[in-house]
């Protein structure tokens, strides 16, 4: 299959399991595939930064270890995807995590005319990401990761992720690759997978 042109428009989401890779192979993929990552992370930290009226507001909650309220979350992410270098396209990493927030995003992509192409959903064996997970909190001094920790997040992101799988499985959407393995594998994985949906990199110069 050729690759693709770098004005062909791309949007995709990654979900995956803390420990999965997910942002390694965000970053590879954006590269891959000409489109930016956009995670509500980065959102977050550049408005902060940046001290916009948004990004105030997000600050005051994150300093008191609030979760960021669902309506100023979308509304970070709608600011962010009017931006121009989205027209071409984006990989959404780490939203939608709601079902409100899929219901927030079909809108704000209506309102460009325009739909996600695939959703990635990388899936990894629990005992397996507990021990990677482990073994890097080990090599980092990361003490607060313990192994019921660890655990505990790996529940909450199974029964956060559930009702959005479903929901884009009925739309056919997902696209599933094993996260384990070498970075190099799982990223020829995806793009593999992606390519059985006519989607492929950008053509090389």
């Amino acid at each position: 299959m050729s690759g693709r042109s770098a004005t062909d428009a791309l949007r995709l989401l990654i979900i995956g399991p803390p420990g999965a890779g997910k942002g390694t192979q965000a970053a590879l993929l954006a590269e891959a595939y000409g489109i930016p990552t956009i995670s509500t992370g980065d959102i977050f930290r550049s408005n902060v930064k940046d001290e916009t009226e948004l990004g105030l507001v997000a600050k005051s909650y994150m300093d008191s270890g609030d979760v960021v309220p669902d309506s100023l979350t979308n509304s970070l992410v709608r600011s962010r995807l009017a931006e121009d270098d989205v027209k071409g396209g984006f990989l959404l990493d780490g939203y939608p995590r709601t079902p409100q927030q899929v219901d927030e995003l079909d809108d704000i992509l209506a309102g460009h005319d325009a739909q996600l192409d695939a959703v990635i959903e990388l899936v990894a064996d629990p005992e397996l990401v507990v021990a990677r997970l482990l073994k890097r909190a080990g090599e980092q001094g990361r003490a607060d990761d313990t192994e019921e920790v660890i655990r505990y997040r790996l529940t909450v992101y199974s029964q956060q992720t559930e009702p959005l799988i479903a929901v884009y499985a009925d739309r056919g959407l997902i696209v599933t690759v094993d996260a384990i393995g070498t970075v190099d594998d799982v990223t020829e994985r995806i793009e593999v997978a992606l390519a059985g949906r006519g989607i492929a990199p950008l053509e090389k110069a």
